[in-house]
């Protein structure tokens, strides 16, 4: 399947106006946000892990130049970056169509193929040693967090013991249907550290953005959304004890929240779980 940007148009209406800007990108992907950020006028550094991403990087490079810079590292490492001199940081998380439709990255049951999942292919853990390495209750304890699977230590014993190396072998020894694409889903969020990486990334946008700069992120997953309202719940609060006489003006101000119109969700059916949420600096 293409891939197709979710809330695109909820993104570019929300940021407004962006000529002039200079916007992150955090997570490139196939270059669809960069793009349209780019084509407005927007001056964009963007960042993904996935080496595989590289050749689009270098496409949009040689069309736009020095408007463009790519970083192939992880978003959690935006803190390297000068502090006060970004207008808008943007997130899109979760796994992107190409990881999922390249069989040979072992994120998908649909296809037979080692039990790999890394996004960055340079780490050295795959979700094959990932079973291998963890213990069974903190096998079970990912399962459960992540995949919402209500079994999970019989199924982490049954993982333990039969260590499955290639997808289908994992998928073979799932018996639920329903619990397949849940503890596909899991053992990729703990083999990249999705949430850690977001956690990461958060603490440090404050530190990038100027006055009237905004962070926006679209979520795919409960928990990737929870990490992000909560967060934006704390920094859009008054600060401070409400019950002295000094209470500071909160730092941020929310932005909407917004999900896909029906209309994108026939386009786009993997858009069916996504969040837009945002806030910006005062």
């Amino acid at each position: 399947m293409k891939h197709i940007p979710v809330l695109l148009n909820a993104v570019k209406d929300t940021l407004g106006d962006i000529h002039g800007r200079t916007i992150v990108d955090c997570t490139f992907g196939a270059g669809g946000y960069t793009r349209e950020f780019l084509e407005s006028g927007a001056n964009v550094i963007a960042f993904d892990r996935d080496v595989n991403v590289v050749p689009d990087a270098k496409e949009i490079q040689k069309q736009y130049g020095d408007r463009f810079r790519f970083i192939n590292a992880p978003f959690s490492e935006i803190n390297q970056l000068d502090q006060n001199d970004f207008d808008d940081v943007v997130f899109d998380l979760g796994i992107s169509s190409m990881q999922i439709d390249n069989g040979a990255r072992g994120f998908s049951f649909r296809f037979d193929a080692p039990l790999d999942m890394r996004m960055d292919t340079r780490t050295k853990l795959t979700a094959a040693d990932l079973i291998k390495k963890l213990s069974d209750s903190e096998l079970a304890d990912i399962l459960y967090e992540y995949g919402d699977i209500k079994k999970s230590y019989m199924m982490a014993k049954i993982l333990k013991k039969e260590l499955p190396e290639t997808t289908f072998q994992l998928r073979d020894l799932i018996k639920n249907p329903n619990d397949v694409a849940p503890i596909f889903q899991a053992l990729r969020i703990a083999v990249n550290d999705e949430m850690g990486q977001i956690k990461s990334a958060l603490s440090n946008v404050h530190n990038l953005l100027r006055p009237g700069g905004r962070c926006i992120c679209v979520t795919f997953h409960s928990i990737e959304d929870r990490i992000v309202k909560n967060t934006f719940r704390k920094w859009t609060e008054v600060g401070g004890d409400p019950r002295l006489p000094t209470v500071k003006v909160a730092e941020y101000k929310p932005l909407r929240t917004m999900v896909p119109s029906n209309e994108e969700l026939v386009k786009n059916p993997r858009a069916r779980s996504a969040h837009m949420r945002g806030v910006i600096k005062v």
